[in-house]
């Protein structure tokens, strides 16, 4: 048995009923990257994401069920998504930090942390802080913190000037000693760079994530205790801070993340042991939503339509593979930070497309595939995103 979930980080359908409540009415990722940018989505349109989407056509005898998920969790970032992804609805929401982070945090990251300063301490793009501060930083050795919209703090550092051990030393600091409490973000997040003034250039794959343990057990700790193997692909299992990951593959980026999903079907499909594989692709998000690139966004679209043949092809009979969000991050809405929307569900097992509605949760995610694995769900699951709920 095999069940394969990919989430297009970021890749919102707009419509969300709370829009207004965090300040993005209006929002709609994937409509309105389609209607301005046009791109050619043949294998998406055929698995029915012109329900979804209003640019693309509505095909109709569709390959996918298509439906969406409604987020009722407090918050739009992407541990929040995740969580609920996996049955973790959370009521109340991480902290954030919109005026940057209090004086009595900063210095005990200071003291514990073992420098004499931090830069910035400021909501920002990862882009534009590195090019404003990274020159101070090297002269002065103080690490860049700043935050964003999300519940994060975020720690970039030249290599040459922190190393990436102790970057990473840092950030467990950060983590474990000062993030608590009340203080207890969703991540605390790794962000080495390199290059020289007027170049530096964010190191990707060096990127760490140190999340917030989640508060109870969540789909992928409930799999393994039913005796299913779980992958995480991209940033998965750092969302969860490795509880229920039973195997962590990296990537670097979209293109690589589809070849290692693609690689763990085919060993799952060879071993015959039921496997959930949960990969994120983190492009959509990290280049295009935040840096309000739609034509960057629109061609990655287009180079995961044109994997999706092969993806198809690699399942083995009986298995389903969803398609899904953890958020919106609309690259034509103002500013450059998550977008409060519901997210799409394609889902293909073979057999017939149909509508699957909109669910009221994300936990619907949850409940399906635990299904899959005839295992009971209990939690919120109304709608629905499969035959029979």
């Amino acid at each position: 048995m095999l069940y394969v979930t990919i989430i297009l980080d970021g890749a919102g359908v707009g419509d969300a009923p709370d829009a207004q409540a965090y300040g993005d009415r209006g929002a709609d990722t994937l409509g309105h990257v389609v209607r301005q940018q046009r791109p050619a989505l043949p294998n998406l349109t055929r698995w029915g994401l012109g329900h979804l989407v209003d640019g693309l056509d509505a095909v109709d005898a569709p390959a996918a069920s298509w439906g969406r998920l409604t987020e009722r969790a407090a918050g739009k970032d992407s541990t929040t998504g995740h969580w609920a992804l996996a049955g973790l609805v959370l009521e109340t929401p991480f902290p954030t930090y919109p005026d940057g982070f209090p004086d009595d945090v900063v210095a005990a990251f200071c003291e514990r942390a073992g420098v004499d300063g931090v830069l910035s301490n400021a909501p920002a793009s990862g882009t534009t802080v590195i090019a404003e501060l990274g020159d101070e930083h090297q002269r002065t050795g103080r690490p860049i913190v700043y935050t964003s919209a999300d519940s994060v703090f975020q720690i970039a550092a030249h290599t040459d000037t922190i190393p990436l051990d102790e970057l990473y030393r840092m950030c467990r600091v950060a983590r474990k000693e000062v993030m608590v409490g009340e203080h207890a973000v969703g991540r605390v997040i790794a962000r080495p760079f390199e290059g020289e003034p007027g170049a530096y250039q964010r190191i990707s794959a060096k990127r760490k994530d140190y999340s917030l343990a989640p508060h109870g057990p969540a789909l992928l700790d409930r799999l393994q205790g039913a005796g299913v193997r779980t992958v995480c692909v991209g940033k998965i299992a750092a969302l969860f801070g490795g509880a229920g990951v039973g195997e962590e593959i990296k990537t670097a980026g979209n293109a690589d993340g589809i070849q290692k999903t693609l690689a763990a079907i085919r060993e799952a499909a060879a071993s015959g042991q039921p496997t959930f594989v949960w990969t994120n692709l983190v492009d959509f998000d990290e280049l295009y939503g935040h840096r309000n690139d739609a034509p960057g966004y629109a061609a990655a679209l287009e180079a995961f339509d044109a994997a999706l043949p092969d993806l198809e092809a690699a399942l083995p009979p009986g298995a389903v593979l969803t398609l899904t969000a953890d958020h919106g991050n609309d690259p034509t809405y103002p500013g450059s930070d998550h977008t409060r929307e519901r997210v799409p569900v394609l889902r293909f097992d073979g057999t017939p497309g149909r509508d699957l509605g909109t669910a009221d949760t994300f936990a619907a995610h949850a409940a399906d595939v635990a299904r899959h694995f005839g295992m009971e769900w209990a939690g919120p699951t109304a709608g629905g995103m499969s035959r029979g709920v």
